[in-house]
């Protein structure tokens, strides 16, 4: 057995964040199913939310959330949110971690805007924001003292005792294929989004809901999981694997079109291409149902090949790579599976319903994002309550004994499950969210996903029982527990808000209330 005062699971900028500053007076066991780098945070490209310019305001940016949020957000947790963000962006600066400024010898930042963001708030590094955040995170987790880095374990299920308190987690060492057990005075889940339960993606392939799926059979509340948020823009290219063009691309003017070179967002929003993003993915959604294409096109030609490869180099580079110029082509995109506006329930300390089982970051559910994330509020959500979860950690950690009578994980199981029916599995309740669980909703449709989703599932609890532990095993089982718990909620709310749409209940309802499902 490994004893740790805490142990974290995740390595993005919540976990990084988290065990940075635990590590300061107390052991961390920093455990994540890849490789350190391996996160949705290094995807992020626009950049960080916060009030910086002295046209700018706290209350601004906060009602821009609110007014995203749909009705669901916290407004206490949006406002510490929201006014932490300064102090949290200049600890990352201290760390090393360098936003764009105007010009060479400027002081101010050069701020991004973005769809919902009534002011330019946007701190970023070019398109390749979270890349320099992870890089700065992981260079200083690696010099820390007290962290143990566990890279290439996945954790497998959390330890819950009889007075449901946890008090660690079984691991799957994937290299040695063996399993360890991990005791912990506090446990952090900080796993990331579900983006790998629909076919087509922004996330990594890491964002297999292994945190909520982890909670949720170990008892913990899960909230609003069916407000999964599209974004409207990731490349649509056959070879191209969930590439992400940027809010911000439309933030500096790029319109969208449809195959007739006609652009469409005008009758939708009157913020046209700067709309929410669930107004802009049911955009999209609305115009390939009526034309039958594929995809439609993001045109930002007219900026012209100076600033588009200044300001968006990292994306100028990737569309080059698949033949595009963005300076010259319009780039073919499609709505994507983005971000998971729900998760596991935590208060404003990240505190879930089981004792000692503390959630941040997207794996967990807030009241931050609300019914839909307002863009670039993600990587703020996972500094500031990361240091809000540590805080708390630090007043109980003094009274928290180790559960010395845990048992060892058992697995009598010798044989290999078979790779092809892993693929099968992945494959067929990724196309059954896309089709039946997508941008919109029926009553029929989530009624048949159920269906199906209740066979395949009953499947892979008999693989899980016959076959050793592999990580192809877990992420499948969890991908299927994040369906359920997506469909279920999706099931149980009888209206259309922020990223939930059913064509069967269009309106919202006057009575506003979270989705809670618990096993």
């Amino acid at each position: 057995m490994i004893k740790t005062d805490y142990l974290v699971i995740g390595s993005g900028i919540a976990g990084l964040s988290f065990a940075l500053k635990a590590c300061k007076t107390n052991d961390v066991a920093l455990v994540t199913k890849k490789k350190l780098f391996d996160s949705s945070t290094g995807k992020a490209q626009g950049g960080v939310a916060c009030v910086t310019d002295k046209d700018d305001t706290f209350e601004s940016h906060i009602q821009d959330t609110l007014v995203a949020g749909d009705g669901l957000c916290n407004k206490e947790i949006v406002e510490i949110a929201v006014k932490s963000a300064p102090e949290r962006i200049q600890e990352l600066i201290s760390m090393g971690m360098k936003f764009a400024k105007k010009d060479y010898n400027s002081s101010e930042f050069e701020l991004g805007l973005e769809g919902g963001h009534s002011k330019r708030r946007i701190l970023h590094a070019g398109d390749i924001t979270g890349e320099e955040i992870e890089k700065v995170l992981v260079s200083n987790i690696q010099k820390a003292n007290n962290v143990s880095i566990y890279e290439d374990h996945m954790a497998i299920d959390l330890i819950v005792d009889e007075n449901k308190k946890c008090c660690g987690a079984y691991v799957y060492d994937v290299k040695n294929s063996t399993v360890e057990t991990f005791l912990a005075k506090v446990v952090v889940l900080a796993c990331g989004g579900t983006g790998k339960v629909f076919l087509y993606t922004s996330n990594p392939d890491v964002a297999t809901g292994d945190g909520i799926a982890m909670a949720y059979r170990a008892g913990a509340n899960i909230s609003n999981m069916e407000f999964i948020q599209f974004h409207p823009t990731c490349l649509y290219n056959p070879i191209a694997k969930s590439f992400l063009i940027s809010e911000a691309v439309r933030g500096e003017g790029a319109v969208l079109k449809n195959q007739k070179d006609e652009a469409f967002m005008q009758k939708y929003h009157p913020l046209k291409d700067l709309a929410p993003r669930d107004i802009v993915s049911r955009a999209i959604d609305t115009e390939l149902k009526k034309s039958g294409d594929k995809f439609v096109y993001l045109d930002i030609r007219h900026r012209g090949e100076d600033f588009i490869v200044k300001r968006f180099p990292n994306i100028y580079e990737k569309c080059l790579f698949y033949g595009i110029d963005m300076a010259r082509d319009m780039i073919p995109v499609v709505p994507a599976a983005h971000y998971c506006c729900g998760g596991i329930a935590v208060d404003k300390d990240g505190q879930t319903s089981i004792q000692n089982l503390f959630a941040i970051g997207e794996n967990a559910c807030n009241g931050l994002q609300g019914a839909n994330r307002l863009a670039s509020n993600s990587l703020l959500d996972g500094l500031v309550f990361a240091h809000c979860a540590y805080k708390k950690t630090q007043e109980l950690l003094p009274n928290i004994k180790f559960n010395d009578n845990v048992k060892e994980f058992v697995n009598e199981s010798t044989g290999n499950g078979d790779p092809t029916i892993m693929l099968q599995h992945w494959e067929e309740v990724r196309r059954l969210m896309s089709n039946y669980v997508g941008i919109v909703r029926t009553k029929e449709r989530l009624k048949m996903a159920l269906k199906r989703l209740k066979i395949v599932k009953k499947e892979v609890e008999n693989h899980f029982r016959d076959f050793k532990v592999s990580m192809e095993l877990l992420e499948v089982k969890n991908l299927v527990d994040v369906a359920e718990i997506i469909i279920k909620s999706a099931m149980a709310r009888k209206e259309s808000r922020g990223a939930h749409f059913n064509s069967d209940y269009p309106k919202k309802s006057s009575h506003i209330k979270d989705t809670i499902i618990s096993k």
